[in-house]
């Protein structure tokens, strides 16, 4: 099946010109997830889970190996330094890569035991860390470590990078994964990928308001997606939610609206938004990585 775009709602035309091209940038890898522009580099990174490496990719040079091994990376962002945070499934940790220097870790732990498998990341325009932390690594062997979690409750985390503190945001997910600030950064949208693992579990979007920067309250929840489960997720600066799903990418209003699909021959796993404008989306696709020009900008750090 080749890409395509989807309009349900004719407000989804304000966002992509229907006759543009999603077009092929990479593939051959074996699941591919995580992509982050590098705005001070001009290119784009994304994790090979089961290869055991990060990829890169620019218009002048194509596709190369950044990291290899990787211990698994899945989620990667960049803080407003431009360094590359990464969740490393095998590794059990969020690592930071400074420019020009070696990866290292930023976390490894909570309450004295390690952490499960840390999944996906972003971080807040005053410098802290949010995390997803779900138990995929301890079900996967052949992506992630095959060891039974030490912590009992599947986790969103946050890392005030100043002074080390990490802290459990929310508690109550069955397997968190994707999230993303809107651009105010007065809500935090988190996805919930249960039902990989059982068809009654979940598998929406959940939005939560941010009090003083540091907790969740008022958890709701925006939208069911399907087929199979939400993933990582980005948002535009009109605070449009972009949701990978098994068919490619669901786009939403904040209130839940769909408004269209990029539709991709393999299941989506995440997106971002990338080059110097944040007009190019790019989506992960199992063993594929696409890019789409868009009318619509994504919010700053994706």
């Amino acid at each position: 099946m080749p890409p395509e775009i989807q309009v349900i709602d004719e407000r989804f035309r304000g966002i992509v010109d229907t006759d543009t091209t999603i077009e092929l940038i990479a593939d051959g890898m074996g699941f591919t997830e995580g992509p982050a522009w590098i705005h001070d580099g001009g290119y784009l990174v994304w994790s090979d889970i089961p290869n055991d490496r990060i990829m890169r990719w620019s218009e002048s040079d194509g596709v190369s190996v950044f990291r290899q091994p990787s211990r698994n990376a899945n989620g990667n962002t960049v803080d407003a330094d431009g360094n590359l945070l990464t969740c490393e499934t095998s590794g059990r940790r969020v690592s930071i890569t400074r420019p020009g220097e070696p990866e290292t870790m930023l976390v490894d732990s909570y309450g004295g035991k390690p952490l499960t498998s840390p999944n996906d990341v972003i971080v807040k325009s005053d410098g802290s860390i949010w995390f997803s932390d779900p138990d995929y690594g301890s079900l996967m062997d052949d992506q992630g470590h095959g060891e039974s979690p030490q912590q009992e409750r599947n986790r969103v985390y946050r890392l005030d990078p100043s002074t080390g503190d990490l802290k459990a945001v929310a508690e109550d997910f069955d397997k968190p994964n994707g999230l993303a600030f809107s651009p105010d950064e007065s809500v935090l949208y988190i996805s919930d990928s249960g039902a990989t693992h059982g068809n009654d579990r979940p598998h929406h979007i959940r939005a939560f308001d941010v009090v003083d920067g540091t907790r969740l309250t008022s958890s709701r929840v925006v939208c069911e997606v399907s087929p199979h489960v939400p993933d990582g997720l980005r948002i535009d600066t009109d605070g449009i939610l972009y949701v990978t799903s098994g068919e490619g990418v669901q786009v939403f209003t904040p209130e839940g609206e769909m408004l269209g699909k990029f539709l991709t021959p393999e299941v989506a796993a995440n997106c971002c938004f990338g080059m110097a404008d944040r007009q190019t989306f790019f989506i992960c696709a199992t063993s594929s990585v696409w890019m789409v020009r868009l009318k619509s900008r994504g919010a700053y750090p994706f």
